[in-house]
C-alpha cells in the first residue's frame, strides 16, 4: 500500500517510514504541513498519517481540508499523536478522521504500531442481530435456532459512533456485549422505526443509558405534536415503569427525523417513509461505497390489490436500490396473507420482486410472526428463494438468526 506520512519530527517520520517500508509498503512524507496537500494528491496515498500539534496549519486544520478534496475520497486518514485527550479524539473523529493513534503506545512497539495501522486499514462495517422477531418476543424450544428477541440490529465500524436499528428486546443482549468490552465508553445513535412497543419497549433496559461518559442520540419519527422524546419519556411514566428519563447517565439526546439526510462520522443516513400505521421511517446507511438498508415495518401492496400505490413502490425501490443488503419486514408466508391484508406487514412473493427489482445484493427476511416457528420461518425462506429463482434473479436470500454477523461486500454468509 501507499502511506503519506505529515509530521513536523523528523525523527517521527524516518521511524514510521522504516517501519513501513520494511514491511513492503511505499512511503513519502513531508515535515511541512502547510505544503501537504499539493504532494498528497500528486502521490495519491492509500492512507495519510497525520500529527495534530504542527506549526502553521495543525492537523485538524489539515484534515478538513484533505477530507474536502473529492480525488481523496477512499484514501483513510488516520491520526498519529503525541495527545491522550478525549477531547481530540472526538474532534478528530469530527473532521473526518478514520482513526486516532497515540504515538507513545505504538511507536515503542513498531510491532503493535502496524498490526492497528493494517487493522484500520482492513476496517469495515460490521451488521450484528441481536433480533429478529416482530410484536412480541418468544422463548421456547420452538424459536432456539433464529431466536425469540423482537428487533434489534447494530452496525459498528471502530472509531466511529455505534448505529443501532430499533429497541426490542435483543437491544439487552447488545448492551450485555457493549459492557462487557474492556473499554465500555459508548458513543451510539439508537434510530428507531417507529414507537410501536415491539421497536422501543427495551429502552428502558439497554444499560449503556445509564453509565456516566456514553452518549446516544435516540432518533424516531415524530407523531404530529408530539415529540419523539415526549414518547419515549410517555413509555418511561412512572406509572409503567419505575424508572424515567431522568435517571440516564449518560448524555442522551433526542431528535425528530423526518425523510431527509444526515452525516453521522462516515456514515450517510437517510430516511424514508413507509406504509405502515402511523409514522414509520426506513433507513438507509452508506459508508465508503458500501450500504445496508433497514425498511421494516412496510407493507406491500400487490400490484393487483385496490391499495396498491405504483408511485411509493419506485419510491421504494429507488430508495433501496443496489444496496449491499436488504433488511426487510417478511412478516407473512404467501399463504397466509390474505387474511392480514392492511396490518401494516408484507408477504414473501412481494419482498422477493423489490429485492429483485431493487438490484440488491443481499436479502435478509425479518421481522417474524411471532406466531411462527423455526420450521414455519424455514418455509418461509424457501418460498422466497423460489420466488427469486422464479424471476431469474442474482439476489442472495437469507434469514438471519440471532447472533449472527455480517461484514458489508462479504454478504453471502454470517
Amino acid at each position: 500500500m501507499r502511506f503519506f506520512v505529515i509530521d513536523d519530527n523528523e525523527t517521527i517520520v524516518a521511524l514510521v517510514t522504516h517501519a513501513l517500508q520494511a514491511a513492503g509498503h511505499e512511503v513519502q512524507s513531508t515535515l511541512a504541513p502547510q505544503n501537504a496537500v499539493d504532494a498528497v494528491l500528486a502521490f495519491q496515498p492509500d492512507a495519510i498519517l497525520l500529527d495534530l500539534m504542527m506549526p502553521v496549519i495543525d492537523g485538524f486544520e489539515l484534515c478538513v481540508r484533505l477530507r474536502k478534496l473529492a480525488e481523496l475520497k477512499d484514501t483513510k486518514i488516520i491520526i498519529l499523536t503525541a495527545k491522550t485527550y478525549e477531547f481530540d479524539k472526538r474532534r478528530a473523529r469530527a473532521v473526518g478522521a478514520d482513526a486516532f493513534l497515540v504515538k507513545q503506545e505504538l511507536l515503542s512497539n513498531l510491532d503493535q504500531f502496524l498490526k492497528e495501522i493494517f487493522a484500520v486499514m482492513s476496517k469495515n462495517a460490521e451488521l450484528a442481530y441481536w433480533g429478529t422477531r416482530g410484536t412480541l418476543p418468544v422463548p421456547g424450544e420452538q424459536t432456539i435456532r433464529y431466536g425469540g428477541n423482537t428487533l434489534c440490529v447494530s452496525l459498528a465500524v471502530d472509531n466511529e459512533p455505534l448505529i443501532i436499528f430499533d429497541a426490542g428486546t435483543g437491544i439487552t443482549s447488545l448492551a450485555k456485549h457493549l459492557m462487557a468490552r474492556p473499554t465500555a465508553r459508548v458513543t451510539a445513535k439508537l434510530l428507531i422505526s417507529h414507537p410501536h412497543w415491539d421497536h422501543i419497549n427495551a429502552i428502558p433496559f439497554f444499560t449503556p443509558l445509564y453509565v456516566k461518559g456514553n452518549e446516544v442520540e435516540i432518533i424516531g419519527p415524530a407523531h404530529g405534536h408530539t415529540s419523539f422524546r415526549e414518547i419515549v419519556s410517555a413509555q418511561m411514566d412512572d406509572v409503567y415503569f419505575p424508572v424515567t428519563i431522568r435517571e440516564f447517565g449518560a448524555r442522551v439526546y433526542f431528535r425528530d427525523m423526518r425523510e431527509e439526510t444526515m452525516n453521522v462520522g462516515h456514515f450517510e443516513i437517510k430516511s424514508m417513509l413507509l406504509n405502515h400505521p402511523g409514522a414509520c421511517l426506513g433507513y438507509r446507511v452508506n459508508y465508503r461505497g458500501q450500504s445496508v438498508c433497514y425498511i421494516t415495518d412496510n407493507e406491500i401492496y400487490p400490484a393487483d390489490n385496490a391499495y396498491y400505490n405504483a408511485e411509493l413502490q419506485k419510491r421504494l425501490i429507488d430508495f433501496v436500490r443496489d444496496t449491499d443488503i436488504l433488511i426487510t419486514d417478511c412478516t407473512y408466508l404467501d399463504e397466509e396473507y390474505p387474511d392480514k391484508i392492511g396490518w401494516g406487514h408484507s408477504c414473501t412473493r412481494e419482498v422477493a420482486q423489490l429485492a429483485h427489482s431493487a438490484n440488491v445484493r443481499a436479502l435478509h427476511l425479518f421481522h417474524h410472526d411471532p406466531g411462527q416457528d423455526d420450521e414455519a420461518i424455514d418455509r418461509k425462506l424457501a418460498q422466497a428463494t423460489q420466488h427469486l429463482r422464479d424471476l431469474d434473479s442474482n439476489v442472495v436470500c437469507l434469514c438471519p438468526q440471532e447472533g449472527d454477523r455480517y461484514i458489508l461486500g462479504e454478504t453471502a454468509a454470517p
